[in-house]
């Protein structure tokens, strides 16, 4: 019988995160439901999930020596990152010497940098892909442009978000794209993506679920995207019943690689589906931003059942109803978040909001969630749409 502590007692089971945005914060939510001690690490002070945890720490994620510090000072059971830009060289280290990463060192390091998951998938796994080349220069990005054809998508190896992705309809628009993928990186890596269209139906997101008992599928989550950021998401997705088989099995193939024996949790993997094919796209390992809809729409969110995973908990049937949301966004320069029709966004039967609760905005950025439950897809996404058009941020 598996045993559970109290927080910040010596029994306690403790949980660090690595990274404390908006689904971490809803992660260490469900954590300290089930008692376990939270600890929230980001680059800067009060960032979502710091508001919920029992303590929080501020250092730059990609400095190793500093990571390896608050780990050795907190000594957490599990280390959960949130985020890309960690410094996996010291997970990698850390996960050798006998600390739990979720899902495993090696999957944070691969999934971290587009170029690691997509030659993992391609070239290992031989997952059907968009064609794609990488390029470390403008001449070698105008080379790739024109091997994989217009229009193309250029992205940094390392960002999240949509930050630094453009489209490139003709040669002429290359330089722009570089620029903007160099400046839009969350890391310097000097290396960018080119990726050619593929003629795709729809693209969703598969939640896998890799626990103690195997494997876990969430139904199809459809999203739409501008500029790589997501602007909506809903649940399930129709699809066809060989095209979900299809979908699973790729999911479960890269999955299943990147765990290991031992690795568990949630992974967000995006695919793109045209009638019965599939191509894989992106995978995060971790809950998924178009994942938040689950609040809503399923009986266990992503957030709890990454929680469960990790706990080496039961995960029973995971039953959905006809869900969305829709982020709301801000731009510019705020220093005092205001929110103004929350009210109006809550007026309809089925509505709910998340405010993330960030300290400030600089540029483009979330800051909170409208979901909604409907008789149909269709019903709750007109909800969720209505009542984040309801919300502005100043």
């Amino acid at each position: 019988m598996k045993t559970f502590g109290t927080p910040l007692k010596p029994s306690a089971i403790k949980i660090m995160l690595l990274g404390s945005g908006e689904l971490g914060k809803e992660v260490a939510i469900e954590a300290m439901r089930l008692g376990v001690e939270v600890i929230a690490c980001d680059r800067y002070d009060n960032a979502p999930a710091m508001l919920v945890a029992n303590r929080a720490h501020v250092f730059n994620m990609r400095d190793g020596s500093a990571l390896r510090r608050v780990v050795e000072r907190e000594r957490p059971h599990f280390i959960v990152p949130e985020i890309e830009a960690i410094a996996t060289d010291t997970l990698v280290e850390l996960e050798k010497e006998g600390w739990t990463v979720i899902p495993t060192a090696r999957a944070t390091r691969l999934t971290m940098d587009r170029r690691g998951i997509r030659k993992l998938a391609a070239e290992k796994l031989r997952l059907p892909t968009s064609s794609y080349r990488f390029a470390s220069s403008l001449a070698e990005l105008e080379e790739g442009a024109r091997a994989v054809g217009f229009p193309c998508f250029i992205k940094p190896t390392m960002s999240s978000s949509g930050h630094g992705q453009s489209v490139a309809r003709k040669s002429t628009d290359i330089a722009k794209s570089w620029r903007h993928a160099v400046e839009g990186s969350r890391v310097d890596t000097g290396m960018v993506i080119v990726e050619g269209a593929i003629d795709f139906d729809y693209e969703i997101t598969q939640l896998t679920v890799r626990h103690a008992k195997g494997f876990a599928f969430c139904a199809p989550i459809g999203h739409l995207q501008i500029d790589g950021d997501y602007r909506e998401s809903w649940q399930p997705h129709p699809m066809s019943a060989r095209a979900l088989r299809k979908a699973r099995a790729v999911a479960r193939k890269v999955v299943d690689d990147l765990c290991g024996a031992k690795g568990r949790g949630v992974f967000g993997v995006e695919l793109f589906v045209k009638g019965d094919r599939v191509w894989f796209s992106e995978l995060s390992p971790r809950p998924h931003d178009t994942g938040m809809v689950t609040m809503v729409s399923q009986n266990m969110s992503e957030m709890e059942l990454h929680v469960r995973a990790i706990l080496g908990l039961p995960i029973p049937e995971i039953v959905c109803r006809p869900g969305a949301s829709v982020p709301v966004l801000a731009d510019g320069e705020i220093d005092n978040p205001t929110y103004t029709g929350i009210d109006k966004a809550l007026a309809q039967a089925g509505t709910s909001v998340r405010i993330f609760g960030k300290p400030e905005v600089k540029g483009h950025r979330r800051m909170a969630v409208t979901l909604a439950t409907g008789r149909s897809v269709k019903d709750a996404r007109q909800k969720a749409l209505t009542a984040a058009k309801k919300i502005k941020v100043w």
